[in-house]
């Protein structure tokens, strides 16, 4: 990581990695349904073929699970979470 108040680079370790973003940085991911059973266990018995948005933290770690793409973001915001875009 280059900070330019001090003109030198910072080197990050796997674990700060890894926990960049934790609370603020939040993406959506469009999923199918026969997909998100594998994120969203608890979601049980869906019927494949359906387009849905799944909210993860910047970790990854399973936050919603929605039909509708403005709902996840309409979600990341009253959880004060900034999405970013994929691509």
């Amino acid at each position: 990581m280059f900070d330019e108040a001090s003109n030198f680079t910072t080197t990050l370790t796997a674990e700060q990695l890894a926990h960049l973003g934790d609370g603020v940085i939040a993406y959506i991911k469009p999923i199918r349904s026969e997909d998100a059973v594998r994120l969203f266990p608890q979601i049980g018995d869906i019927q494949p073929g359906v387009n849905l948005f799944a909210l993860l933290s910047a970790d990854g770690t399973p936050i919603m699970l929605t039909d509708s793409k403005d709902a996840a973001i309409a979600n990341a915001w009253e959880n004060e979470l900034q999405t970013v875009s994929l691509h």
